[in-house]
């Protein structure tokens, strides 16, 4: 996928046809929002952070328990200081928090409905990808 970086224009391919075209950030938009990664400073408020963050953002969250990891999806990044500061009235504490776009992994799922593979090819249910590059 590094190399797709370098491409003006992408085009998803899933089982030999063509599914999206377009740039890198047109596909990524296509697919919605940006996803919130939040780590809890204390494990045991997990639970409660969680709630705080479902209820701020009027979504459903999910946890990484090894991780002690929230994720949600993030529709509106003005949200996030409006969490920050329910999170502080309710005393909870956050070791790191960061707000990335949708890979082009999870573009490729939310578009085709299942995961690419390393090994594609037309007749498989993987990831292909052809790149036009404009030379100026």
């Amino acid at each position: 996928m590094k190399r797709i970086k370098l491409a003006d224009r992408v085009a998803v391919i899933d089982r030999g046809r063509v599914v999206a075209e377009g740039t890198v950030d047109e596909l990524k938009a296509s697919v919605g929002t940006s996803s919130l990664h939040l780590r809890v400073r204390d494990a045991r408020r997990i639970a409660d952070a969680r709630q705080i963050v479902d209820e701020a953002l009027q979504v459903r969250s999910s946890v990484s328990a090894e991780a002690g990891r929230i994720t949600a999806p993030l529709a509106d990044a003005d949200q996030v200081a409006d969490l920050m500061a329910a999170l502080k009235a309710r005393g909870i504490s956050l070791a790191e928090v960061s707000v990335q776009k949708p890979t082009l992994d999870e573009v490729f799922l939310a578009i085709t409905g299942h995961a690419a593979t390393a090994n594609a090819s037309p007749e498989s249910d993987s990831l292909n990808v052809r790149e036009e590059v404009s030379v100026r």
